[in-house]
């Protein structure tokens, strides 16, 4: 007796151990996202997967909540003088890097600077900025040229690129250089030893971090991390994806092709959730460099060649999940407009001819970059090459992947030294929702985004824009500019769309944002 009951008692002793094992287990979160993450830093790129990992790692003075209103995050309070000339920003208390050292307003100001170099609306931001610096350890003060309307909207961005803010050591790094320290103050930290490119990305719960004490709303309020790690599992096929969400071997998927959803709708431990329910908009860009696109009336023929509903049959496919839009600001926002574009993007074959006639264009090949590994992007390229052969251009299609297409597209060189003439890409709704916001739309020449677009009359367009206060002028302007772009193309716009997300049924507490968080998120 006095056996079994010594048996019994080691029975007992490890069914308590394994239960406290079970109970302090790490929870690790694995998901599959759209691209695998090469380039870690989210001022130098546009690429979302890079602000993803900026969202994951860094914080914001400002973001937008559900209903994409602009809420502070970094920021307690702010004061605004009454000639609207001096913003003054004060920090909440307990901030801190992942290294242990505080957070200042002094990495803010050099975070604000190296961003506002790289990005559309920083830049406008900046060229109006007499004076930026810090106060004291906590206090930002910005000391404005002129009142300007987009102040915290600008400083409260909500994707690509995103005003993260770093430590000034990190910040002060040349904006055209890329930032090799991950050093942030957001809820998770970047496990560069653990991460393996093509294979997996690895993140841990910022132990350090102080979340706000309000509720998680779209990019705002507390961004608790409710699970100890996070792993972006590199999955490349989307059907290979599937099998893995379906075995329980990832909790979620980032982007499921329209066709695969049927096979997931069936599956009463798979749900499926739209996160930006504000959608994207595919874009064609342009590099103005070199021939052919150098010359603005090329372009235009670009603009009749294309015909935008093939676009969306090609790479969404289901009418549920995309919207024909001939407007260059999303349809559904308040600046849709269709004035000048009724006659574009319908594939007008004979029109954009007779335009390449005029233009003399002499059979220069368009150097096409054509990824091939994003969810409802990797037929853009295809789908526009026999267009613009029918139209009468040459076309030499380069497939790569999205990684490589976003470092080749960096290259000013020549089409013969590894230039390009055009990619496709998408931006979501909220980026382009105004002159200033779209990247796309900036006439600064070097100072623009990959394409280099310079055009003087689109930045006048773009500071009136940013000026104007009064709703009905600022939907003129917005309209003079899509005129403009007609004349001086910068991109084609090619129709809107959402993307759905898969998670499994114990997954709980996805916001609805326009760039996806991962924190809030709960497994159960």
């Amino acid at each position: 007796m006095l056996a079994i009951a010594r048996v019994l008692c080691a029975l007992a002793a490890a069914l308590v151990m394994a239960g406290g094992a079970t109970a302090n287990a790490e929870t690790v979160l694995r998901v599959a996202l759209h691209s695998d993450l090469k380039i870690i830093d989210p001022v130098w790129t546009t690429a979302l997967i890079s602000t993803h990992h900026g969202h994951m790692i860094y914080d914001t003075l400002f973001a937008v909540d559900e209903k994409l209103a602009v809420k502070p995050q970094m920021v307690d309070k702010w004061e605004t003088s009454a000639d609207q000339l001096t913003w003054t920003f004060t920090l909440r208390d307990g901030l801190e890097w992942s290294d242990g050292t505080p957070v200042t307003a002094e990495d803010c100001v050099a975070s604000i600077k190296r961003w506002g170099a790289k990005d559309g609306m920083g830049q406008k931001l900046m060229s109006v900025t007499a004076e930026l610096g810090a106060l004291d350890a906590k206090t930002i003060r910005m000391a404005l040229k002129r009142p300007y309307g987009l102040v915290l909207e600008t400083l409260g961005k909500s994707s690509s690129n995103v005003p993260f803010m770093m430590p000034k050591r990190v910040a002060e790094t040349d904006p055209n250089q890329q930032i090799t320290d991950t050093t942030g103050s957001g809820p998770f930290i970047y496990k560069k030893d653990e991460s393996r490119p093509g294979e997996k990305t690895v993140y841990v719960k910022n132990p350090r971090y102080k979340p706000r004490n309000e509720p998680a709303s779209g990019l705002a309020g507390g961004k608790v991390a409710k699970v100890d790690r996070v792993e972006w599992i590199s999955i490349p096929d989307p059907q290979t994806q599937v099998n893995a969400l379906l075995s329980g071997e990832i909790d979620l998927i980032e982007i499921v092709p329209p066709d695969l959803l049927p096979l997931l709708a069936k599956e009463k431990d798979i749900r499926i959730f739209v996160t930006n329910t504000a959608g994207r908009q595919y874009a064609m860009r342009f590099n103005v460099l070199h021939k052919p696109f150098d010359n603005p009336k090329i372009r235009q023929a670009v603009l009749y060649a294309l015909d935008e509903k093939e676009f969306l049959d090609a790479n969404v496919g289901n009418p549920a999940y995309y919207k024909v839009c001939k407007s260059l600001f999303p349809c559904g926002s308040p600046l849709e407009s269709t004035k000048g574009w009724e006659d574009k993007l319908s594939g007008n074959t004979a029109k954009a001819r007779q335009i390449l006639q005029e233009a003399g264009y002499d059979g220069t090949p368009i150097v096409l970059l054509h990824q091939t590994d994003l969810p409802n992007h990797s037929n853009l390229a295809t789908v526009a090459k026999p267009q613009l052969e029918r139209a009468g251009f040459k076309v030499d299609l380069q497939a790569m992947d999205w990684q490589t297409l976003v470092t080749r597209r960096a290259k000013k060189e020549p089409l013969d030294q590894g230039g390009w003439s055009a990619y496709f890409t998408s931006w979501g709704a909220t980026d382009v929702l105004n002159p200033v916001s779209t990247a796309f739309l900036s006439g600064a020449c070097d100072k623009a985004t990959f394409g280099w677009s310079c055009d003087p009359e689109l930045e006048k367009l773009r500071d009136a824009y940013a000026f104007e206060t009064d709703p009905a002028k600022q939907k003129a302007i917005a309209e003079q500019v899509q005129l403009r772009v007609i004349d001086y193309p910068t991109h084609v716009p090619l129709g809107q769309f959402t993307t759905p997300t898969a998670i499994r049924s114990n997954i709980v507490g996805l916001l609805h944002t326009p760039a996806l968080a991962l924190w809030n998120i709960e497994k159960k």
